[in-house]
């Protein structure tokens, strides 16, 4: 069981779906919108643009809105001489993000909205804003950061994780892909651990998620609000003077990664997993602006499939854990199906 990452889990549920659960708390965010207070907080604090994902009973679950938000808001602070670094965190003790509102982009899809255009093509804007940003860009994930939060952190310059983090990519379970640039940052992980982890949406937990590769930085959470605090005294850093501030605090990593090869791709869309996979092999040569290009095109292909709307309706609405994919096998997938998939969209491309 996830204990305090995540709401309680039934002890029926398989090891796959613990982590789904996390999408289900998620998806509750329209429900559970008493949260007083906007959604993202953006201030400046000392010579730091800060940026807080404001929605902790929804473990700071990212919408549209928050993405309109941040955008220009970054793009300021990197043009401002007076801004020296900026820092993204999230409020609460649970989560740094633990994705989007995943049954809301479904609803979306199923009536037509241009929500499911309209969001995919601005967080991978915004993913992109925060890969090129020439300020040093800090991202503090502790709690859960998963999907649309890693997005908002893995491709800063700095990403530091606690005892308390919990990342995972878990798209393949409910019929899509691990995007937000996933394509990019997961194949130039070690090995072929990025495409075990894009696969299977294994969960890394505190320093294993610095060991992957997935954080550049470990600090105990005790001492997040002193680092924090360092950071945003920092007067015109460069990166190897923020680099310097988190070298200090950097707890000691002495434990492995420990991979547990269960059964997991069994419960996966078939055709998610070959999407991934091809995904996973053209990332490792793209740059980041052409994987977003790519991971435009697969979401549009998703909102047009069958699974994604499968895997919802199974996951987190009915809430069965047994969708039934279209097509139920490997085998079944074709190359010409997966090939279509990756197709430009010709004057609705993603363009960055």
């Amino acid at each position: 069981p996830l204990g305090h990452h995540c709401p309680p889990v039934p002890r029926w549920l398989s090891f796959s779906f613990e982590m789904r659960a996390c999408l289900t708390w998620c998806s509750a965010s329209r429900q559970m919108c008493g949260h007083a207070g906007p959604e993202v907080l953006l201030e400046r604090v000392g010579n730091a643009g800060v940026i807080t994902l404001n929605r902790p009973k929804v473990l700071n679950a990212l919408t549209l809105n928050m993405i309109r938000l941040i955008y220009p808001q970054l793009k300021k602070w990197e043009a401002d001489t007076e801004t020296s670094v900026v820092i993204i965190k999230g409020a609460g003790e649970k989560a740094f993000c633990a994705g989007g509102d995943v049954t809301a982009v479904a609803e979306a899809g199923k009536s037509g909205d241009r929500l499911v255009k309209d969001l995919f093509r601005e967080e991978y804007t915004l993913n992109n804003a925060i890969g090129t940003c020439r300020k040093p860009y800090v991202a503090l994930i502790g709690g859960i950061t998963m999907g649309g939060g890693v997005g908002l952190s893995v491709h800063g310059q700095f990403r530091v994780a606690t005892e308390k983090t919990l990342f995972a990519m878990p798209e393949t379970a409910i019929g899509l892909f691990p995007d937000v640039g996933g394509g990019y940052f997961l194949p130039r992980l070690k090995g072929k651990l990025g495409l075990f982890l894009a696969l299977t949406g294994f969960r890394l937990k505190g320093r294993d998620v610095l060991r992957a590769g997935v954080a550049t930085h470990f600090v105990e959470s005790e001492k997040i609000s002193a680092l924090e605090k360092d950071l945003v005294d920092l007067r015109s850093p460069s990166v190897d003077d923020v680099a310097k501030v988190l070298d200090a605090y950097q707890g000691q990593v002495g434990i492995g990664l420990h991979r547990n090869f269960t059964h997991m791709l069994s419960k996966m869309s078939p055709t998610s997993l070959k999407l991934t996979l091809k995904q996973m092999q053209a990332g490792a040569t793209m740059s980041l602006q052409e994987v977003f290009v790519m991971e435009y095109r697969l979401s549009q292909a998703c909102m047009n499939g069958h699974d994604f709307y499968e895997g919802v309706r199974a996951v987190l609405i009915d809430k069965d854990q047994n969708p039934k994919w279209k097509p139920s096998t490997l085998e079944e997938v074709t190359e010409k199906s997966v090939e279509k998939s990756f197709q430009s969209l010709g004057e609705h491309d993603l363009r960055l």
